[in-house]
């Protein structure tokens, strides 16, 4: 992609406007409860900061639906980078208007500035043009870090990169680039495919797009329970997708046809219900009973699957295999993430729940990239183009 760095551009004694993912979790009296999301936005603030940049730092927290709620304020974000750099960092509580202009235009070199939640005005998610001039007349450089949000064409995403001459990506959203370039467009072969998460219905295009690109596809969660009843098998009383399953059995054909491994569970492990772990117990896939639910896939299957992924060379994993927030169904998540971080391959892991589930696992350290995108990354393992990233390209 044409995309240029914020390495290529000159950015000393000039306003760079920066759209960062700070859409941190709060606990209930609005304090931080995870701030990785800021630290990853570190180093494209810190080289700024060197390079005498001013900094306009821009984000939306939570979804405010284009109201003012306070308890969606950016200030602790400000604060805790504060903390992190050591450093004041102004705040203004809001992100157009003629206080934020003042503010802006007297930035000295190295100074930077926070604005509040961009999502508290309406205008944003619909990429308003007005609104977009509005964020435009506070830079001279615009540069993108937020890939998290790249799949949205919004104001602070689209609408103000057509407006700046000036304009690149942040040092996360370059990594986060060439990271999945690496794991999609030019793959180190063989690459498996790891897919869980509850539902066909939300990865239909992810897995007809990642078929005609990977040699064999593991299949867990609840999906798989979808994908096993259109094979006719009985599934008891587990989540399935009965208006998926003609879906399923296309997806299931298509790699026959392309002549792809697609490989389903052959052991769960199942309960009753949810809370009811005290009653989880292996069993063989087509052995399961009338009551129950099958929630994590089992030992036979880890094994089977470990199989696939210590032959790769490279490895894309999204969704998990169980309900792994549950004690009693975790171990088919946690088992997986631990077999992907002891393989030779590249692997980039996408999606919350992955991701969560490789730190659970404490093997976050052993996994080649892991990406900060959710819904972005899902967009491009279905093929499609990101608007963030494309309103970056020159």
């Amino acid at each position: 992609m044409a995309v240029k760095s914020i390495v290529d551009i000159d950015i000393r004694d000039k306003r760079v406007f920066f759209r960062f993912d700070f859409n941190v979790p709060l606990d209930a009296l609005g304090s931080i409860k995870d701030d990785t999301r800021i630290r990853r936005a570190l180093p494209t603030i810190k080289y700024a900061i060197e390079k005498g940049a001013k900094l306009i730092l821009c984000s939306h927290l939570g979804r405010p639906k284009g109201e003012v709620k306070p308890e969606l304020s950016l200030k602790p974000v400000s604060e805790r980078l504060s903390e992190l750099l050591s450093k004041e960092v102004k705040f203004v509580d809001d992100c157009v208007g003629p206080e934020v202009v003042s503010v802006v235009n007297s930035l000295k070199p190295g100074e930077l500035v926070v604005l509040e939640n961009v999502r508290f005005h309406g205008e944003e998610t619909k990429n308003d043009p007005a609104f977009s001039a509005k964020l435009a007349e506070l830079a001279d450089v615009y540069i993108n870090d937020a890939f998290g949000t790249a799949h949205r064409a919004h104001c602070s995403t689209v609408g103000i990169a057509q407006l700046v001459k000036e304009k690149g990506a942040g040092l996360l959203m370059k990594e986060e680039l060439e990271n999945l370039e690496k794991a999609f467009s030019h793959p180190k072969q063989p690459v498996v495919g790891i897919i869980g998460g509850a539902k066909v219905s939300d990865k239909i295009s992810v897995l007809k797009n990642i078929l005609m690109k990977m040699e064999a596809v593991l299949i867990g969660g609840g999906m798989a329970n979808t994908f096993l009843r259109a094979d006719g098998v009985d599934m008891g009383a587990s989540l399935v997708e009965n208006d998926m399953l003609e879906t399923a059995k296309e997806i299931m054909s298509i790699a026959q046809e392309k002549k792809r491994l697609f490989c389903l569970p052959e052991d769960v492990v199942v309960a009753p219900g949810l809370d009811q772990g005290s009653l989880a117990h292996v069993t063989k896939v087509g052995e399961i009973e009338p009551l129950e639910m099958a929630l994590d896939i089992g030992p036979a299957t880890v094994r089977k699957f470990d199989v696939q992924i210590q032959k790769a060379s490279t490895i894309i994993w999204n969704g998990p295999m169980g309900v792994f927030e549950k004690d009693a169904f975790k171990q088919g998540t946690m088992d997986i993430a631990k077999a992907v971080a002891a393989s030779n391959a590249f692997s980039i892991v996408g999606g919350g729940d992955s991701v969560r589930a490789v730190a659970q696992a404490g093997v976050s350290d052993k996994i080649s990239y892991i990406s900060t995108g959710g819904g972005a990354f899902m967009e491009f393992m279905e093929g499609k183009t990101l608007p963030g990233v494309a309103a970056l390209e020159s």
